[in-house]
């Protein structure tokens, strides 16, 4: 398709008062008038004029992505792709502000019961998950599955898009940065989005880049859009083939810069797309930077559980992969390993808690069973988190 003048966003007058019993007089006035809300433009047939630089930028992220999950693709004795996406989830989750240590994410993910915002991040694993099942069929039933799965029993329109006003910023519509379109326009915009994805003829992290910046602009949800954003082109880059192996944690590279990631929606509203084009490419080579340091840190733990036997056997093997996949893991998760015994497997389990490679939470079971933690994994991720721009976490 021929390259395109950028449409900016419209907009449309509306009228609210501000009827917040709790609010004083002056706030009332302050939020009482007119506000004018966006028109999102279509978009599928569209294809974005880009500068050569811009191009070749997207052009070398989608590449390094493709050669970053061949390589991973190959490591089979490691699983990368488990500890990849919990980077993902968590890093995304703390561009929304939920910031929570591995330890506990770990924990709330294989079922215990936290509380904070453990519980609400490891949705957001799930959701990651679901993004990558319905790659293959994404539309948007399957948007709505990714956010039923992230906000269920959070919040009571779960999986349900919003039939009411939305803005950024402010105290209401009037007071607000950005007012997202009238709620009776989200599912139309919606599915032009999905037409959108399922072209073939863009360069996937440009194509993955506009589509989320659409999808924010849209914001269809109550609550949780940016963390269903992300996983939206964690779902595109699945069903493109740029990824078959591993999750690549693109909402690390975002974190590292919020403003430059905010300031790019805003381009990008404003008719400007090669910014979040560029924001994307530039959080593609960061994020994977990031990410061959946690998989290097996870190796290095793998070698250690390895090399703390005489004889490395298949059941040590087995139970150096549970280790690296999943950072908490129940007695039932022990249980179930292909190939060993029961018994031999928590003989396994044992040796290694006794050489200080894993710790039993004592204090915490999960449906009556043992939980165990994997220190230096739970150390990789918090590493990876921080590194990704967060440099403090709630306890």
């Amino acid at each position: 398709m021929p390259t395109t003048k950028w449409p900016a966003i419209d907009h449309e007058t509306h009228r609210w008062v501000h009827r917040d019993p709790m609010a004083s007089r002056r706030a009332r006035i302050r939020n009482t008038g007119n506000f004018k809300a966006a028109v999102v433009p279509d978009i599928s047939s569209l294809t974005p004029d880009l500068s050569h630089d811009t191009l070749a930028s997207a052009h070398n992220a989608t590449a390094s992505m493709v050669a970053f999950d061949r390589e991973s693709g190959g490591l089979a004795s490691l699983p990368f792709a488990a500890v990849l996406l919990r980077g993902e989830s968590a890093t995304s989750s703390q561009i929304e502000n939920l910031t929570v240590r591995a330890r506990k994410l770990s924990l709330a993910a294989v079922g215990a019961h936290i509380g904070g915002n453990a519980e609400l991040v490891a949705r957001n694993v799930e959701a990651m998950r679901a993004a990558i099942d319905t790659a293959s069929h994404l539309d948007s039933d399957a948007i709505l599955t990714m956010h039923r799965v992230l906000t269920e029993g959070v919040q009571g329109d779960a999986g349900e898009c919003r039939n009411e006003w939305v803005w950024i910023g402010g105290d209401s519509p009037v007071t607000a940065a950005y007012v997202a379109p009238e709620y009776s326009h989200v599912p139309a915009a919606i599915e032009d989005l999905i037409n959108f994805l399922h072209r073939r003829d863009l360069d996937p992290t440009v194509q993955a880049a506009i589509a989320h910046a659409q999808f924010e602009t849209i914001h269809p949800f109550t609550d949780g859009n940016g963390r269903t954003g992300r996983a939206i082109v964690s779902s595109l880059l699945r069903a493109r083939g740029t990824v078959q192996n591993v999750n690549i944690p693109i909402s690390s590279g975002l974190l590292h810069d919020i403003d430059d990631y905010i300031n790019a929606l805003n381009d990008y509203r404003a008719g400007n797309p090669a910014s979040i084009v560029d924001c994307f490419s530039n959080a593609v080579l960061g994020s994977l930077a990031n990410a061959n340091q946690l998989i290097d840190d996870v190796r290095a733990f793998h070698e250690q559980v390895l090399d703390s036997r005489r004889r490395v056997t298949s059941p040590l093997r087995a139970v150096a992969e549970l280790c690296c996949s999943e950072p908490a893991f129940t007695a039932g998760m022990v249980e179930n390993i292909a190939g060993i015994s029961k018994a031999t497997a928590y003989r396994t389990v044992d040796s290694l808690t006794e050489a200080g490679l894993l710790r039993e939470e004592r204090s915490i079971k999960v449906r009556g069973q043992k939980v165990w933690v994997v220190p230096a994994v739970v150390s990789a991720l918090d590493d990876f988190a921080e590194r990704a721009g967060r440099r403090h976490f709630g306890s």
